[in-house]
């Protein structure tokens, strides 16, 4: 068995129903077996239920509250830009709810506020002044994080969707924003999917942000590397998966594994897919913990011989 495994969460909105409510998500992700952790969405997830509520929910399902995340998309006054929006009220308004939504985490027992600021971006040429718009974001990341200095606040980046260009649409970009930012509650979370679609390898950027940031979060997942997929874990990049937990070991990353993924997209049942991405899950950890004390395979990077390194994982996958 893996040692110190990891909590697992999965996105609660798969298992969502026609007429079913936020309490009915979290039934159906207990139901599942092996998942451990919730991260909940704010503002939406709360608009029947109060922390309190939500906090007991998970608690009667066998699970306890990871983290939040911002959905300023689900508001269409954010449309133009949360952050970055051009009318003053409206990024007090993104701002003010963000820091509503750190105290529910707060009171919840949660440990990470997960920005994704899929609407601050641009769709044109001289549409935006770059400096006003970077200046905007990190401004209001560093109020956020000041707000409560015992919540983490998490960048998650995506080249683009739902804005055509994001300001931070890469892992380097995301390292620059958070050394200007200089906070030492903030750091990054990894969706796997979006790091394909952004063009990066997974365990590379994992490395990039535990030496020069934090790894707050992962995101686990799988797809083609043209849209955010949302497809079941080491599906389609199993050694590439591999390869990250190698690079997460290494950092000494211990936080939630939350499966980003779209049962509904194809139709799958959502509990029979979180078994299956827990499954393949564990068993790609296994060989990645067993990769990451292989002598051989030590040697084989330092020569970077790429035949003898391919030899030996995929012995270690396939026998």
């Amino acid at each position: 068995m893996i040692p110190n495994r990891p909590r697992y969460a999965a996105r609660l909105n798969a298992f969502k129903t026609k007429g079913g409510t936020v309490a009915d998500m979290i039934r159906g992700a207990g139901q599942v077996g092996g998942l451990t952790a919730a991260d909940l969405n704010f503002p939406d997830h709360f608009e029947h239920h109060s922390p309190a509520q939500l906090k007991a929910l998970l608690a009667d399902h066998g699970m306890v509250l990871n983290g939040l995340a911002m959905r300023y998309y689900t508001d269409p006054g954010f449309r133009l830009g949360a952050f970055t929006h051009p009318d003053v009220t409206v990024r007090r308004a993104a701002i003010d709810q963000t820091k509503v939504g750190i105290d529910a985490c707060a009171a919840m027992g949660g440990q990470i506020m997960t920005l994704w600021m899929g609407q601050d971006g641009f769709d044109y040429s001289f549409q935006v002044d770059y400096d006003r718009v970077w200046d905007l974001t990190l401004e209001a990341i560093a109020e956020v994080a000041d707000h409560h200095p015992g919540v983490d606040i998490a960048l998650e980046y995506k080249p683009n969707e739902p804005r055509a260009f994001a300001l931070m649409p890469d892992m380097g970009t995301t390292l620059l924003a958070l050394r200007e930012v200089n906070r030492r509650n903030t750091g990054v979370t990894l969706d796997f999917a979006h790091v394909l679609y952004a063009g990066e390898m997974p365990a590379q950027a994992a490395q990039l942000a535990a030496r020069h940031s934090r790894i707050l979060g992962v995101h686990l997942n799988d797809g083609y590397g043209k849209r955010d997929d949302g497809l079941m874990a080491g599906s389609v990049h199993p050694v590439q998966t591999i390869e990250l937990f190698v690079e997460l070991d290494r950092a000494k990353y211990d936080g939630v594994i939350y499966f980003d993924t779209f049962p509904d997209h194809s139709g799958l049942n959502p509990g029979d897919e979180a078994r299956e991405n827990i499954r393949l899950t564990d068993r790609l950890r296994d060989i990645a913990t067993r990769l990451a004390k292989d002598p051989a395979l030590a040697e084989a990077q330092a020569r970077q011989d790429a035949a003898a390194s391919n030899r030996i994982v995929t012995q270690a996958m396939f026998g």
